[in-house]
């Protein structure tokens, strides 16, 4: 039997372990779950034990988990490190679900949950495939490493420190990511550069208490009020960021890839009506794709206050409350940004109330692959191979702090190779993962070692 065969004849096994697998709600942003997060390194540990002869440890680190495995066993091939993250978004608003996000449902060939997509049905390929080699043939077709987190939904906070006090362990020829999701489910894509982030939550504050708003409204500050006109001076009205210096370290994209960008088959007025819309919005000047690949953003996550239960309370809210966050592109720094925008905000604070920035760092630098690497070029070979025609080359408007992170430590690149699609509403409610990708991406993944092995 060959590493596919015994692939295919343990798909649905596979896809039980990943339900098992999304039901542990690792949600890394609420102290609430931490057991959960503890439950979840677990499990991947013990998942990456049964694959195989493979050594396995968790990586000492002040946040959660993260968890390291390697086999080296084939002396004189390439060695790769795998990455992929075990954390999740939180599953608000849950009444949003058509199915409890943390019991995944299969509904017409696709699989319902929380983390699914982003990152828990891609992260488990690799390690499936390791287990269908050792299976097979009793070793692997090159050297491998893997690196799984559990703090990439709030910017990956603890692994520069656990990249930097092990740089040696982590030595390899690529990062390949199974996170990283293709653009769309009807193209084969081959992601080559990412957005940087960094978030800033924000408070301001104007009485001591919630007032009257009999009493005490139109005679003193309202907080909301205040927080309204604070987070929409952020904007012009037509949709640039209005924070000073925001655009100043922005390199323009040259006329080259403007006209590869443009060249790519989108559907804008698709695009928009899957998102319930008509008409979009944003910087001028500038077409979607490259709104969302190459430009910089500010976001308002949330913004909150006030009375919020049922019915009223007439009261003049004395606190309001934000988060932001900025999408980044080279050569923007999250530091610099963040000082901007906090910057802009202390200038901008309405009369009658304080502001207050608390948070911890979330911030990651944008990325882009040499368009030569190797490993990009055995991509785009597997890519052609699995799905009979040639992948597309895209970006990515999110963020994975792993790839610059790897890059600027250890000096070397990301290959991202994950099989979830940009339309499996992660980071929503009923997030999915098509379980026809969860097969593909085990053939590919397979492939994929064979091939680089094979250099």
């Amino acid at each position: 039997m060959t590493p596919l065969e015994h692939l295919k004849k343990h798909g649905d096994r596979i896809l039980s372990e990943l339900i098992e697998f999304a039901r542990i709600p690792t949600i890394s942003t609420d102290p609430a779950h931490r057991q959960d997060m503890l439950r979840g390194a677990e499990w991947v540990a013990a998942r990456l034990r049964r694959s195989g002869p493979i050594e396995v440890r968790s990586l000492p680190c002040d946040g959660h988990p993260v968890v390291y495995g390697e086999w080296l066993g084939a002396a004189a091939a390439p060695t790769l490190l795998v990455y992929g993250h075990y954390d999740v978004q939180p599953p608000d608003p849950v009444e949003r679900w058509q199915s409890e996000p943390f019991a995944p449902e299969q509904r017409d060939g696709r699989l319902y949950g929380r983390g699914v997509s982003d990152n828990k049905g891609p992260m488990l390929i690799p390690v499936a495939v390791a287990e269908a080699f050792f299976a097979t043939r009793g070793a692997l077709p090159l050297n491998v490493k893997f690196l799984f987190e559990g703090e990439e939904e709030i910017g990956s906070r603890s692994l520069e420190p656990v990249v930097a006090a092990n740089a040696t362990l982590l030595r390899a020829d690529v990062v390949l990511s199974a996170d990283g999701a293709m653009w769309r489910s009807d193209e084969p894509s081959i992601t080559v550069a990412s957005r940087g982030v960094v978030a800033v939550e924000f408070s301001v504050t104007g009485a001591n208490r919630n007032l009257h708003s009999g009493r005490y409204g139109g005679s003193i500050p309202n907080a909301l009020h205040a927080m309204a006109e604070l987070v929409s001076s952020l904007h012009a009205p037509d949709g640039r960021v209005a924070v000073a210096g925001f655009y100043d370290d922005v390199v323009e994209l040259a006329e080259a890839d403007r006209r590869a960008i443009a060249s790519l088959p989108f559907d804008e007025a698709r695009f928009l009506r899957d998102a319930g819309l008509s008409s979009g919005f944003g910087e001028p000047g500038y077409s979607t794709l490259e709104r969302q690949w190459t430009r910089p953003t500010l976001e308002l996550n949330g913004m909150w206050g006030g009375y919020e239960g049922p019915g009223s309370q007439t009261v003049t809210p004395n606190e309001a409350h934000a988060k932001v966050s900025c999408r980044l592109v080279p050569d923007q720094h999250p530091d610099t940004i963040r000082d901007l925008v906090v910057r802009h905000l202390e200038t901008h604070l309405p009369a009658g109330v304080t502001l207050t920035v608390r948070g911890a760092r979330h911030a990651a630098m944008p990325y882009r692959i040499p368009p030569d690497h190797p490993g990009l070029a055995t991509a785009r070979r597997v890519l052609e191979e699995v799905y009979r025609k040639k992948p597309f080359a895209v970006r990515m408007g999110s963020t994975l702090p792993v790839s610059e992170l790897v890059k600027r430590l250890l000096g070397i690149d990301t290959v991202f190779f994950s099989f979830s699609t940009a339309d499996e509403d992660f980071h929503s409610p009923n997030e999915f993962f098509r379980v026809n990708r969860l097969h593909e991406g085990l053939e590919a993944w397979a492939r994929y070692w064979e091939a680089y092995g094979a250099r």
